[in-house]
């Protein structure tokens, strides 16, 4: 039973917006309709600056890790890993507790893979690391990172649920940085420090 109730409980934790209540507790404007409306590090970076990114950037990641660790802590199976990093991930886009508004997915979908393996988790944060410092560009960095997700999972641990899962969460974080996508073909998308990214 403990097992099962893994997938709800990482749901309600990822549905926790970092974004928002730290931009609530300093006295920050409303991530969801300030900037770039989006309730991402990246925003509250750009509504409250670094020490306010810092905090909303490690909760976020902290969603994704804390559930997988326990998973691993209960000698979870793979389609149990597999369905706690998708309730997390899930949590975080579609939060139950802001009315479905949440952010885009980057630093929980990290801290699922950190969770998952720290080799995934680290190999995951490296290529974001390389690709930003060459492009300086977080959003692109962040879909680069996560298009090679799926094969890194596959290369560390190819148990087939991880993969279908890893597959499914590149797919929806490409899904919403759509917008990102628009203005990087239009030239618009800005740069670290100033861009759309979560």
């Amino acid at each position: 039973m403990l097992l099962y109730a893994l997938v709800p409980f990482a749901y309600l934790l990822g549905s926790i917006s970092s974004a928002i209540i730290v931009c609530r507790i300093m006295g920050l404007p409303d991530p969801r309709t300030e900037g770039s409306n989006n309730p991402g590090a990246t925003n509250v970076l750009r509504l409250g600056g670094k020490k306010a990114a810092a905090i909303t950037l490690f909760g976020d990641a902290l969603k994704g890790l804390l559930p997988m660790l326990l998973a691993h802590a209960l000698q979870a199976p793979p389609l149990i890993l597999a369905l706690t990093a998708m309730a997390a991930f899930l949590g975080h886009l579609y939060p139950v507790f802001f009315g479905f508004k949440g952010g885009k997915g980057v630093a929980t979908a990290l801290g699922v893979q950190f969770g998952l393996s720290w080799m995934i988790g680290l190999s995951v944060a490296a290529i974001w690391l390389f690709v930003a410092k060459i492009m300086h560009i977080s959003s692109l960095a962040a879909l680069v990172a996560m298009a090679l997700a799926p094969v890194i999972v596959w290369w560390f641990w190819p148990a087939p649920e991880l993969i279908i899962m890893q597959i499914a969460m590149s797919l929806l974080l490409f899904w919403r940085h759509r917008s990102n996508i628009a203005n990087m073909l239009s030239g618009k998308e800005g740069k670290i420090n100033a861009s759309n990214g979560d």
